[in-house]
């Protein structure tokens, strides 16, 4: 009964750590405030060149996203924020707040992080990394495919993969290049998280999706087609 009860109780645990999702909200306040950065209290669930947001509170039923932030430094006691403009829900019909972040104001580190895209270079990758990472909530690269079809681009630049990110509400790009993995921010390009993955010959442009043909634009010199698949998101890369 006692052994019965330990197999129970292990396979629970085991549940409970794959469930456990891999990045985790850090939510802290603000301790000091300069006009570019902001000081927090440190924490090992972020890391340098991670992202997060800014929320000011007006009253008890009122709130907003006031900016966003970049983790610049940490020191195991505090980390250093750099104020960054907040893109995501932009909306030009509206004026901006104009509201500077203060002591005290609320701080979500690792923001949306829980959403990814995916850049993987065959179905055997994505097969892997995705169900691997199953708490992840992956963007299917069809999405982003079709995006790129509209747009008669076959090589994403930057500026796609960042406007592809806000529509879908997703603060991750996952870039699976040879035999290695990088989670990288959507805001900044900064990686924060590798892992190790099995490299394969086959590769698909510019990235696997059911959508075989990303047809180019005859009128537009920066829509050619990818050549290097590994070099290409290579370049894009902080790490």
């Amino acid at each position: 009964m006692n052994k019965l009860l330990l197999v129970i109780g292990m396979f629970f645990f085991s549940s409970f750590l794959e469930a456990q999702p891999l990045f985790q909200e850090y939510k802290t306040k603000i301790l000091d405030v300069s006009d570019t950065t902001a000081t927090i209290t440190d924490s090992p669930e972020f890391v340098v060149g991670s992202s997060g947001i800014v929320v000011h509170k007006f009253d008890d039923k009122t709130s907003s996203i006031i900016t966003r932030v970049d983790v610049v430094s940490k020191n195991g006691n505090t980390a250093t924020l750099r104020f960054e403009k907040f893109k995501m829900l932009s909306q030009g019909a509206f004026p901006e707040t104009g509201i500077k972040p203060a002591i005290g104001d609320d701080v979500t580190i690792n923001y949306l992080y829980s959403r990814a895209l995916i850049v993987a270079p065959n179905q055997s990758v994505y097969n892997e990394v995705t169900k691997t990472y199953n708490t992840m909530t992956w963007v299917h690269p069809d999405i982003l495919a079709s995006y790129l079809t509209k747009l008669y681009r076959p090589n994403p630049d930057k500026e796609i993969f960042q406007q592809a990110c806000y529509q879908n509400t997703a603060s991750i790009i996952f870039f699976g290049i040879k035999d290695t993995g990088y989670f990288v921010d959507c805001h900044n390009f900064n990686t924060v998280k590798t892992i190790k993955i099995t490299e394969k010959d086959e590769i698909q442009l510019p990235f696997y999706s059911r959508i075989k043909n990303i047809d180019s634009s005859w009128f537009s010199w920066d829509s050619a087609e990818i050549s290097d698949y590994n070099s290409y998101y290579n370049s894009f890369i902080k790490k």
